[in-house]
């Protein structure tokens, strides 16, 4: 399978705004860094003829591992964002020496970062006044191999962000035989503002 292409800084829309000083040369190169790492781990699996990473995991793993190592590449590429210390602490990126011990459970000031296969309907567990940047993907499948379908290399297809509020975001019920987790959805308020600010596009 074919490594993953990098992204270019030509694919960035130079008028995003971006807050706590995080700049698109810094996006750029976390996601490069992701491709890098996503490309190596493949490469190492196919010689001992095991799937690609993303067709092992179910896709919800897997897009906690996009996002969690976008939450901890871009503070080495960014010196005005640290990783938040506390265990699921929100949000994600926090401005440093803001928090003691750069942690905290609930904070205001910072940027919440997600990964999602989709393109819309961006989901949390939890509705929040927040900067919330998504990362959107495409990938391989867990279920690639039995609809015979070719491996694919991982790939970025989209980058959005915006300062959400409590009203930008609508929860989703379940039924009562649904074993699913209630989540908050980003809805079509909150849709606009983060496409209408769009970071990176494929």
């Amino acid at each position: 399978m074919a490594e993953p292409a990098t992204v270019s800084l030509k694919q960035f829309n130079r008028a995003a705004v971006l807050p706590y000083g995080l700049k698109i040369k810094h996006v750029c190169e976390a996601m490069n860094s992701f491709l890098d790492f996503i490309g190596f781990i493949n490469t190492q699996l196919g010689t001992r003829s095991i799937q690609p990473l993303e067709c092992m995991l179910m896709p919800a793993n897997f897009s906690s591992i996009v996002g969690e190592f976008m939450t901890s590449s871009i503070p080495r590429h960014c010196p005005t964002l640290v990783k938040n210390q506390y265990h699921n602490g929100h949000p994600d990126l926090i401005p440093p020496n803001t928090y003691p011990n750069n942690a905290c459970q609930y904070g205001h000031k910072g940027i919440e970062i997600k990964a999602s296969r989709y393109l819309q309907g961006w989901q949390g567990h939890n509705a929040e006044a927040s900067f919330l940047i998504v990362f959107c993907y495409e990938s391989g499948r867990p279920t690639d191999e039995i609809k015979k379908i070719a491996p694919k290399p991982f790939r970025f297809l989209l980058v959005c962000g915006a300062k959400l509020e409590l009203s930008d975001w609508t929860f989703t019920g379940r039924s009562e035989t649904s074993r699913r987790t209630i989540t908050a959805a980003v809805n079509r308020t909150g849709y606009e503002k983060m496409i209408n600010n769009w970071i990176f596009r494929a």
